[in-house]
Parts: structure tokens; C-alpha cells; sequence
């Protein structure tokens, strides 16, 4: 028996030198605005081919909407605040990021440590509140983002109107949920009124229907996180890990590297290819792709 596989990420985590965590937790600026501007930039880049019409631009909506929707993994990151050394850095791009999602930062970030408090566990982690699909049926609508839109929608706006009911939104962060999500909302009526008023649908064309397309790949990449996983208190085995091209991860900010953010979330999205080194042989559940993990979870649905 290889009890090296029986160690968890708290064991992990102690074995490690004051000098190791240092190393393995230290943010920097320089790592997060290079990528943030190369992944900001090809947004930019694919908006100006569609907006210029070029030959067969409309195969250019698919990259542009994958680039747009794995903004995700920025958010992600800035809420963490590991993307940057600099605060401000990390909520200025948390607030760009949510917004062209259409998750706010404020909100997330509330939902999301609650994820990592109570990970995989069936009756606190937030995101098993929407079951993962069972059904071939369910998987194509998981897949559509459609569920996800309309979630999003509605808690924006319950949250404008009404105020936060979640149970993991602190009494004392309520109020700024809900000046975020009037902020969101007001920006994205002030876009689609001017937008009208100048008879113009460049944003419908660079934004609105590339996420649309961009989000079932988002999905799929999101479902290999945790889904199938043994609900324990592991990290190292509650979430998985799924080794992938460079340019995956490199669009999703290094969160391949899933079991390593979930043992130790206070290591930048830029040293978790370092700390996986040290974890590697004690990771439980890993896989070889996303198009591996959707083919073996489609071939078990009911």
C-alpha cells in the first residue's frame, strides 16, 4: 500500500518550511498584468476583426466568446487576491472581469469562500445547490449555459431589489452586494439604451452573442472541477486536478491545477505549477483533458 497517497492537504501544508510557504504564496504585480493584458488584449484584438468585417469574420465569435466567458478565471483569481500584490489592482480587474460576466465581484466572492469553507460537502457548499446533470438531457442544457444565465440574472436582480438572502453573505457585506449589483445593473441598461439609441449592435456582436458561444466551453471545463468527486474533507481528493495544454492554462489563469487552489488557495495563480510539483503524488483524483473527463461523464449519464 503507498501510504504517501493517504497524506492530506493539511499534512501537506505543515510539512512545508516557514521559507517554502513564503516562496509559494508571495504576489506579485508583474505575472498578473501580463496576462490579464495578453488575455484583455486578444478580447480587444477579436473585437476589432468582427467590428472590421474581415473575410469570414464570423469565425473569429467562437475564440472571442471563449476568451470573454473564461474571464471567469480572472474574476476568480482577483477575488482571491493572489492575481496581484496591489489591492486595487485585484479590484479593478474583479470589477471589469465580473462585469462583463455578469457576476459581481462583491457577491462572488462571498459565494465562492463558502465553496472553499465547505468544498464538495452536499449540505453547505453553495455550489452543489444546482445539482450536477444525471441525464444526457441535463448535461446539453448544463452545457447551453442557458441555467446559468438565468440564475445569474435573477440573483442580480434580487440582490439589487431585495438585498442578499443567501446565508454565507455577511450581515455587514449586504449592503455593498446590493450597491454592486444597482451599479451592474445601471451600466448594463446605460449600454443597451445607448446601444438602441445609436442603432448600433457592435456590442451584441463583440460581447453579447460570442459569450453566448464561448460559455458551453466554459462549462464543460468548469463540470471536471469537482464533479464525480468523493464528498471528504481532502482537498487533494474532493477536487481534481486535469492536466491540459499550455494555452488552456494559460486562459484559465493556471485553475487546471484545481486540487492545488483548493489545498492551499493563498498560492498565486503563477506558482501553482510549482506547487504542484510538491503535491503531485498525493493528488487523488486527476484526468488526461477536458474532452477525456466529458467523454467519460457523458458515457455515464442516465
Amino acid at each position: 500500500m503507498d501510504e504517501s497517497r493517504d497524506i492530506d492537504h493539511k499534512a501537506i501544508i505543515a510539512s512545508l518550511s516557514a521559507a517554502e510557504r513564503a516562496e509559494l504564496t508571495g504576489r506579485r504585480d508583474a505575472p498578473g498584468l501580463f496576462r490579464f493584458a495578453a488575455h484583455f488584449g486578444c478580447i480587444l484584438v477579436g473585437a476589432a476583426l468582427i467590428l472590421a468585417g474581415i473575410p469570414f469574420w464570423w469565425l473569429v465569435l467562437v475564440p472571442q466568446g471563449i476568451l470573454i466567458v473564461f474571464l471567469f478565471t480572472t474574476l476568480h483569481e482577483a477575488i482571491h487576491e493572489t492575481a496581484f500584490r496591489s489591492g486595487r489592482l485585484n479590484q479593478a480587474v474583479a470589477a471589469i472581469a465580473g462585469f462583463l460576466v455578469l457576476i459581481p465581484p462583491s457577491w462572488f466572492r462571498y459565494f465562492h469562500f463558502a465553496h472553499h469553507r465547505h468544498t464538495h460537502d452536499p449540505d453547505n457548499d453553495p455550489e452543489l445547490m444546482s445539482p450536477k446533470p444525471e441525464t444526457a438531457a441535463q448535461y446539453l442544457t448544463y452545457l447551453s449555459g442557458i441555467p446559468l444565465w438565468i440564475g445569474m440574472a435573477r440573483t442580480m436582480l434580487r440582490n439589487a431589489f431585495f438585498g442578499s438572502a443567501e446565508p454565507y453573505v455577511s450581515e455587514k457585506g449586504r449592503a455593498k452586494v446590493k450597491r454592486e449589483a444597482r451599479l451592474f445593473l445601471l451600466l448594463y441598461a446605460v449600454l443597451a439604451m445607448g446601444s438602441v439609441a445609436a442603432g448600433s449592435v457592435a456590442l451584441l456582436w463583440v460581447w453579447v452573442v460570442p459569450a453566448l458561444l464561448g460559455q458551453p466551453f466554459l462549462r464543460a471545463y468548469l463540470l471536471a472541477e469537482h464533479a464525480r468527486c468523493p464528498h471528504v474533507a481532502n482537498m487533494l481528493e474532493n477536487t481534481r486536478t486535469t492536466f491540459t495544454t499550455a494555452l488552456v492554462r494559460f486562459v484559465a489563469w493556471n485553475m487546471p491545477y484545481h486540487a492545488e487552489h483548493h489545498a492551499y488557495p493563498a498560492v498565486p495563480f503563477h506558482k501553482l505549477p510549482r506547487f504542484h510539483e510538491v503535491v503531485r503524488a498525493h493528488l487523488r483524483v486527476t484526468e488526461r483533458g477536458y474532452i477525456s473527463f466529458n467523454r467519460k461523464f457523458w458515457a455515464e449519464l442516465d
